[in-house]
């Protein structure tokens, strides 16, 4: 996909996801969370190079003008939306597929750096369509399955299978039934 394709895509994200949002200029100039994917886009990309300081100091330069805190080394899929931000952390080892949507406060991170080592994953991944609502931890190298949504302030230390339904401290997991809204989710910030 073309840089200004990726941009379209990302705006019209926004606005699909956002009832909020009046017009395409607006979501341009003044949303955070597309501001941080796209500081992480080109910071990911001197990662991968190898250019590892300057991807460091573009990502924290990022996170100073958005709030919003994604490691260079973190991969991250189409059509990520990042909703209000503040406060968003995304670890290096952290993997997230297409359409995944995250409200602010959201922290997909480590659980201790003993018995790690340099390159072992550690952070998270999420497959495609997860949602993961206000205040919500993920933490550690966990699955979650695709199309799943974790509830606002659950914390959530092991893996779940697609379409499931993550609630509370520690989070439980449950099928989502299909009529299940997002408002009876708990996922709304």
């Amino acid at each position: 996909m073309g840089f200004f394709s990726a941009l379209r895509e990302d705006v019209a994200t926004a606005r699909a996801h956002d009832p909020a949002a009046r017009g395409n200029t607006e979501v341009f100039l003044a949303y955070s969370g597309l501001h941080a994917v796209w500081g992480h886009r080109l910071a990911h990309a001197l990662w991968r190079r190898g250019i590892r300081l300057p991807a460091r100091l573009l990502s924290q330069f990022t996170r100073f003008l958005t709030g919003i805190d994604i490691h260079p080394g973190a991969t991250i899929g189409r059509r990520l939306f990042i909703d209000h931000g503040m406060g968003v952390v995304i670890g290096e080892t952290a993997v997230l597929g297409d359409d995944v949507m995250l409200y602010h406060g959201v922290t997909l991170g480590g659980k201790s750096r003993h018995g790690f080592h340099r390159g072992q994953k550690r952070h998270p991944t999420l497959g495609d369509g997860v949602t993961v609502g206000a205040g919500a931890k993920v933490l550690g190298d966990v699955t979650i399955g695709a199309w799943s949504t974790i509830g606002a302030n659950a914390v959530v230390t092991k893996d779940a299978p697609p379409r499931s339904l993550l609630l509370g401290i520690p989070a439980t997991v449950r099928p989502i039934d299909a009529g299940t809204t997002d408002a009876a989710r708990g996922v709304h910030d």
